[in-house]
């Protein structure tokens, strides 16, 4: 059953504080569970040995985060139903393969889709090194649903994520996932029974566990440092994107990338199930 987001409970909770000392296991392991090493045509050996480490730039999602706090009874969020709907991440700097961030998480903003509809809770973590240094801004926004009716605004401030062009894709990249993609990925931070429980996905609607969101997120960064940056992580500085169908783990995905000078625009869907999983992916790449 489910019932209208409690605002006032929202409003007024602190989502914790994370700090992460982290160091190349942490980093290896990240990159293990977006699926670094998994093609035969692609190697990855910068993201899995400790020489010469680079850093999946969308570790920046999972470094100083609280976790799925929507589980946390006090915040009012009925968490059985929360679904990732959009992310966010702009590096302000390169990650480094070790050291210690500080992740400092707000809500920002809220929408009423209207009685028995969804709710939209958008929150937004800045990365901090200790000593106060900006690294990386993090937007996120979750559907909630069936918890909307609380007489809010009916959308979310600001822009939305662009299309991607209406012309033929430049790039076509295939990564595959493995059956215990998710499994490994929640030894990152997520541990939302929804990714490894058979019983609870299928209480939720699903016919087994799925892939973290952001694990399908790691996998599209994956392959737009392969196609567009030369294989050096560091190049990509911004990535955005919605999510739109669930990622089973065993997937393969496919992301098809436009080019346009330092923005990419894309979109990745699971093959063999002809189901688009990422759209409106938008990212701007540097040196």
């Amino acid at each position: 059953m489910t019932r209208p987001l409690d605002v006032e409970k929202l409003r007024n909770y602190r989502i914790p504080e994370a700090r992460d000392d982290y160091d190349p296991r942490d980093v290896i392991l990240y990159a293990l569970g977006v699926g670094a090493g998994l093609s035969e045509e692609i190697d990855e050996t910068g993201f899995l040995y400790e020489r010469q480490l680079q850093v999946v730039p969308t570790m920046g999602v999972v470094l100083g985060s609280p976790g799925f706090w929507g589980m946390d009874p006090a915040c009012g969020i009925d968490w059985a139903n929360v679904m990732h709907g959009e992310e966010r991440l702009q590096l302000f700097q390169p990650l480094e393969p070790s050291g210690t961030l500080i992740g400092e998480t707000r809500v920002t903003d809220l929408a009423d889709k209207g009685e028995g509809k969804p709710a939209l809770v958008r929150s937004i973590k800045e990365l901090r090194t200790p000593g106060g240094t900006l690294v990386a801004e993090v937007v996120e926004t979750w559907i909630v649903r069936g918890a909307g009716g609380f007489d809010g605004q009916r959308d979310l401030p600001g822009d939305p994520l662009p299309a991607v062009p209406d012309r033929t894709p430049d790039f076509q990249v295939d990564l595959p996932t493995s059956v215990n993609q998710a499994a490994i990925y929640r030894l990152s931070g997520d541990r939302n029974p929804l990714h490894i429980d058979p019983q609870f996905a299928r209480s939720v609607g699903f016919d087994r566990p799925i892939l973290h969101g952001l694990g399908t997120m790691g996998v599209a960064a994956r392959a737009l440092v392969h196609a567009c940056c030369g294989g050096q992580a560091a190049q990509l500085r911004e990535i955005g994107l919605r999510f739109t169908a669930p990622v089973y783990p065993g997937d393969t995905i496919r992301t098809v990338i436009w080019q346009e000078g330092a923005t990419l625009h894309f979109q990745a869907e699971a093959l063999g199930r002809g189901s688009r999983v990422i759209d409106n992916g938008y990212a701007v790449i540097g040196g």
